[in-house]
């Protein structure tokens, strides 16, 4: 008895220390992928060079009309767009719009500034786990069925709602679509990540449609292809372009799909006077409450706030969370009653972006408020004019400005990696969103209570600067705000002896 208890003591020994060691390699090798990631990242953003001598504010230069829509692009060619590795794209879906289903070969990151609607994101190999009655199958008529004499359904993937403040999070390669269900022009703006590890391809945003007969001057945009003339895209200039089934023989599409040749030359060849954004009237499909799914997600983000670490189990890929609004004032992570607020979303908030390795920041500032200098400590930033108007400017590396101007609704400016900059905004308030190309991305403020300025010994700042004790507290402590400054000249300080 003796030796069979020893055994079993042993063996239980033997059991709890391989589970702690399995579990401290399984650790390790979380933290190793993760810097093969990160590595990988680093090295597709070297391929893009920065040497940037001036920035630009920059609004979007090619406009393409749809049948319910339109589509902006910025000119990606600028320098500055070409330092950061990005593209952006503004899109205007009109009511009962449908932006067609595609994909992509980067990911993206949407902000909507207006309006609201409902959109889907493929993710291939789930499963179809919503059902929509068929309105016929309501009023109690005969409709098709089985051999078993059970009546069909239409199966589809999640419908995800969303509305104005929201940041959707796509990755590459998934089939996405956008419909218009409201009374409002949703308008939405993109930020196209061209440098991203997911992007096997060069450094091209390239559209793949489903469906549609995309006009030959948008896929020429998104290839970086220069068109003749410097107008704008007009309908009697669009050619044809094609979705990604009019390549195939419809033959063996038909084989493919097991449908009459007719439907496939139907898919094939529809009328490129529409677009890529289509009218859809009476678009209805099956989506649960908005209340119930804002239950599930609060209840998913109490169980990521717990002490354990994402196992991939409380979260799988095909019920991964795609959306977080931060525009709503209860959201802010930073705020002033005197300045304003900041909001962010990241890795932490919303895991997906931790695939993505992208981020972004809400600002909201209030008349002449400022937001405290600062620079980018591992991400470029992305910024973009909602509303009001205000100036930023930024500083290079060798200390010469390289952006000083006002900025106002509409307008996009980047701001590379380590540029320092500061926003004030004007009369009228200054609402941003600003993209980072980082998942976990950090800033480094100057002035304020965080600041690298008051994180500094007296005896530094005063032989650095030659200054003396009395201004270098003044330095230090005048500010005791976080990064959002009220207006007024030092409006925060604190008198030192």
């Amino acid at each position: 008895m003796a030796s069979n208890s020893s055994l079993i003591c042993f063996s239980l020994c033997f059991l709890f220390l391989f589970h702690g060691t399995f579990a401290q390699i399984f650790e390790h090798q979380q933290v190793w992928q993760r810097m093969q990631q990160q590595q990988q990242h680093r090295a597709l953003r070297s391929r893009t060079e920065c040497r940037i001598e001036r920035l630009n504010a920059q609004e979007p230069t090619r406009r393409f009309e749809s049948e319910a829509g339109v589509t902006e692009f910025w000119d990606h060619t600028q320098e500055q767009f070409e330092c950061a590795g990005v593209q952006a794209v503004r899109h205007e879906i009109r009511r009962n719009g449908l932006l067609l289903p595609y994909y992509s070969n980067t990911p993206q990151l949407i902000y909507i500034i207006q309006g609201s609607g409902v959109h889907s994101t493929v993710f291939p190999g789930c499963a179809e786990t919503f059902e929509t009655e068929s309105a016929q199958s309501r009023r109690g008529e005969r409709g098709e069925r089985g051999e078993a004499g059970q009546r069909f359904n239409d199966r589809h993937q999640k419908v995800r709602r969303f509305r104005a403040g929201d940041i959707l999070a796509l990755p590459a390669g998934v089939t996405h679509w956008t419909y218009n269900d409201g009374e409002e022009p949703i308008i939405s703006v993109s930020l196209i990540d061209t440098s991203n590890q997911a992007n096997q391809l060069d450094l091209t945003f390239r559209k793949f449609f489903l469906a549609g007969n995309p006009q030959r001057g948008v896929q020429q945009q998104m290839l970086g292809r220069q068109q003749e003339g410097a107008g704008l895209g007009r309908r009697g200039e669009q050619e044809r372009g094609g979705n990604i089934l009019s390549g195939f023989d419809a033959q063996l599409l038909s084989d493919a799909f097991n449908v009459d040749p007719e439907i496939i030359r139907r898919l094939q060849e529809q009328a490129p006077e529409r677009g890529v954004i289509v009218r859809a009237e009476n678009l209805r499909f099956l989506q649960p409450e908005e209340s119930e799914e804002e239950q599930q997600q609060q209840w998913q983000q109490g169980r990521r706030g717990g002490s354990w670490p994402l196992n991939g189990l409380e979260e799988t890929f095909c019920t991964m969370k795609l959306r977080e609004n931060i525009g709503h004032p209860t959201r802010a992570d930073v705020y002033n009653p005197r300045g304003g607020r900041i909001s962010t979303v990241n890795g932490l908030t919303l895991p997906i972006l931790n695939f993505l390795q992208l981020s972004a920041e809400r600002g909201t500032l209030y008349r002449n408020a400022i937001v405290a200098p600062h620079w980018n400590m591992n991400a470029h930033a992305i910024i973009y004019i909602i509303r009001g108007s205000g100036r930023i400017q930024v500083v290079g590396n060798a200390g010469r400005s390289v952006f000083n101007d006002e900025v106002r609704q509409g307008q996009l400016l980047v701001v590379p990696q380590n540029f320092a900059l500061v926003k004030r905004a004007g009369e009228q308030g200054l609402e941003y969103i600003t993209f980072k190309t980082n998942d976990n991305a950090m800033t480094s403020p100057l002035a304020g209570r965080l600041s690298a300025i008051r994180a500094m010994p007296e005896e530094v700042l005063m032989n650095s600067y030659q200054i003396s004790r009395q201004e270098a507290r003044s330095l230090k402590y005048n500010r005791d705000e976080l990064n959002v400054f009220g207006p007024g000249a030092r409006s925060g300080r604190q008198q030192y002896a």
